[in-house]
Formats: C-alpha cells, sequence, structure tokens
C-alpha cells in the first residue's frame, strides 16, 4: 500500500481516509493534534531525503497570505505572501511522485501557476459551496462522486471565532474519500508496476486486496 505524507493538517480528516483503506498514511504539522499517526514538526523537514520514502504526498499550506478574499491586505504583507509562496512551492517541489497541493482561490495561480482544477464540496456528497484550487503532479484530476443540491456557502458565513480559521481549512470528508479511493488506487497500481519492472514479485502476485 502507498506510503502518504498529509502536510499541513491537524484534523486527521484526510490522512485517516487514507489509513482506512489500508495506506500507511502520516499528517505533520507546526501545531500537535489529538490524533495518532501525526508527527508535529515543519513538513520541510521531511521533504529533504524523502525521495523513495513518501509515494504521495497530500499537502494543505496555509491561505492566510494567499486566498483571494484577503487581498485588500496584500499590500500590507508582502513579505508574508512571498514567504507563503516559496513555502508552496517548496512543497511542489519535493522528491515525492505524486503530489497534490489544495488551496482556495489565491495567488498561486498568478505568482506560480494555476490549478489542475477547481473542485467543489457539492460534487461529493456535502451541500456546500467552497471553491477549491488542485494542483496536481503525477495525479489524475479528481473525480466527482456525489453531487447534491442544496448548495449553501456555510463556510464563508462562519461568525467570527478564535477557531474560525482552523474550522475553514478542515478538508470536506467526502473529498478525502475521493482522494483516498482514486490517488490511493492510482498510486497502488504505479507501486505495483515498479515493483514488477524490478522483479520484486518474481511472479507472486503480493497486492491481493
Amino acid at each position: 500500500m502507498a506510503r502518504v505524507l498529509v502536510a499541513c493538517e491537524i484534523s486527521g480528516v484526510v490522512r485517516d481516509a487514507f489509513r482506512k483503506r489500508g495506506h500507511e498514511a502520516t499528517s505533520c504539522d507546526l501545531l500537535p493534534s489529538d490524533h495518532p499517526w501525526h508527527i508535529q514538526g515543519d513538513v520541510r523537514d521531511m521533504l529533504y531525503g524523502s525521495d523513495g520514502v513518501y509515494d504521495l504526498m497530500i499537502a494543505h499550506p496555509p491561505c492566510t497570505h494567499l486566498a483571494v478574499s484577503g487581498a485588500r491586505w496584500f499590500k500590507d504583507k508582502r513579505v508574508e505572501q512571498a514567504e507563503a509562496l516559496d513555502f508552496v512551492r517548496e512543497l511542489l517541489s519535493a522528491p515525492i511522485p505524486c503530489i497534490a497541493l489544495e488551496n482556495p482561490v489565491s495567488v498561486i495561480s498568478t505568482k506560480i501557476r494555476k490549478p489542475d482544477q477547481y473542485i467543489q464540496p457539492w460534487q461529493f456528497g456535502h451541500g456546500e459551496t467552497k471553491k477549491t484550487g488542485l494542483w496536481l503532479k503525477g495525479l489524475n484530476r479528481l473525480e466527482p462522486t456525489d453531487v447534491v443540491e442544496g448548495r449553501e456557502p456555510r463556510i464563508h458565513n462562519l461568525s467570527p471565532s478564535p477557531d474560525r480559521g482552523r474550522l475553514r481549512s478542515v478538508t470536506y470528508t467526502g473529498i478525502a474519500s475521493a482522494m483516498a479511493k482514486q490517488w490511493g488506487d492510482y498510486v497502488n497500481r504505479r507501486i505495483r508496476e515498479r515493483d514488477k519492472e524490478r522483479g520484486y514479485l518474481r511472479g507472486i502476485n503480493i497486492y491481493t486486496r
């Protein structure tokens, strides 16, 4: 099964979706988490020398200084935005064969490159709107799994609170499940093909799950 790194996640939603499907998934963030399989620290320390360590990375870099919803403050935080963009570049250039980086509509599109696709929660079983970009490396676009009605901007309408930023950043479970199923299966196929090429299987199918 795939070895998956989930960068900048404390909720464990994406990590646990992959673990439920049998993958070896670990999350990493500067903040601690009450969930197991979480490493507290700078994910960049895990990227150096990661060639061959991970098969897939799902990255959720903080959008505080990137999202266009905060454009009116951009002129006052040029340094912070430049640092945030450098972090995105590091994530996208990590020596991991398959990478998905998610962010809301942001300056990543103009400062680095446009996303490979935009997705909405209502495409994955949640009757809500939250336009999110996906920047992909070595992965196919995520396919909708359950298109529903009742498209409410609940996240956008959250009342101000100390937890608002954290709540807004949590990945919808339907999207996490789609990532684990579609991308997890795809990466598993890549692993099987790689191992066959290297002669690891020697005619025996060890991938029976």
